[in-house]
């Protein structure tokens, strides 16, 4: 299954990369504030969409753009998003991915985040490690957050909670080695699998932004919870992740910011 999942992520990444150089030509649509489609999203979904259905018609899938097709009782379900990194595509910034997961009786058990510029290929399956083109990868030995490079993602949708964000990021401004953002969660998550990140906290996200990297932090050794340490982190679009250590730290700096947050919004 994982195979058909990167054959799928590929295919995407073809659509993606064939267009790079054509973008003032597509026809992009405003979904809400911020948030953008273009061609290249629904022809990349549907590219996964068919090499997906075609494999396994019985699965259903969960899409960014098509929303679920199938029956959503399925034992497998496919989570995907054609392109994490919309913005940063259509602003020719090369920082975008394919994500896309596979859920086998609500646990995820597969999962594949490409980078079609760099061609960097990050696979997981649940009990067998990640994988970056075929090396094996492990979370870094960062252990203090202090000496920590975090990744993070602003709020930037009507309606999320600036305020909240905005004493995240100064509390780990103040207590970390750096904040990088970058625009694609997917790829923030599976380069934390990687080591080039030490951290990430991230606001906002659906279920195909989360999915497949969350599993591929898991298999590097790395972390995954939402803001209050618990799991809710697929349903929440609220994910704190780390090396063992540093995720540590970072929740005792957050859980206190969400009691406070939670405090605030009972009023």
């Amino acid at each position: 299954m994982l195979n058909i999942g990167i054959r799928a992520a590929r295919a995407a990444g073809n659509v993606i990369t064939r267009n790079m150089d054509r973008v003032d030509t597509l026809q992009v649509d405003q979904k809400s504030r911020n948030d953008f489609v273009s061609d290249v999203d629904r022809g990349a979904e549907a590219e996964i969409i068919n090499v997906l259905r075609k494999a396994y018609p019985d699965h259903s899938i969960l899409a960014e753009e098509s929303g679920l097709i199938g029956n959503a009782d399925a034992e497998y379900q496919w989570i995907v998003d054609p392109l994490d990194g919309t913005t940063n595509f259509l602003h020719g910034y090369p920082y975008f991915s394919v994500s896309i997961a596979l859920m086998h009786k609500n646990r995820i058990d597969q999962a594949v985040v490409y980078n079609p510029v760099s061609q960097d290929l990050f696979t997981a399956s649940r009990g067998d490690g990640a994988w970056l083109n075929s090396k094996r990868i492990r979370v870094s030995k960062t252990n203090r957050l202090e000496k920590a490079l975090l990744g993070t993602g602003f709020p930037y949708r009507s309606g999320q909670d600036l305020d909240f964000y905005q004493r995240t990021m100064r509390h780990y401004t103040e207590k970390s080695g750096g904040i990088r953002r970058a625009g694609s969660a997917a790829l923030d998550l599976a380069s934390l699998a990687a080591g080039r990140l030490d951290g990430v906290w991230l606001v906002g996200l659906s279920s195909w932004d989360v999915a497949a990297g969350a599993l591929i932090v898991r298999e590097a050794g790395g972390l995954i919870n939402d803001f209050s340490g618990g799991d809710t982190w697929l349903d929440s679009g609220e994910v704190l992740a780390g090396t063992p250590k540093v995720h540590h730290e970072m929740l005792q700096v957050m859980k206190p910011l969400v009691a406070s947050r939670d405090k605030n919004n009972a009023k």
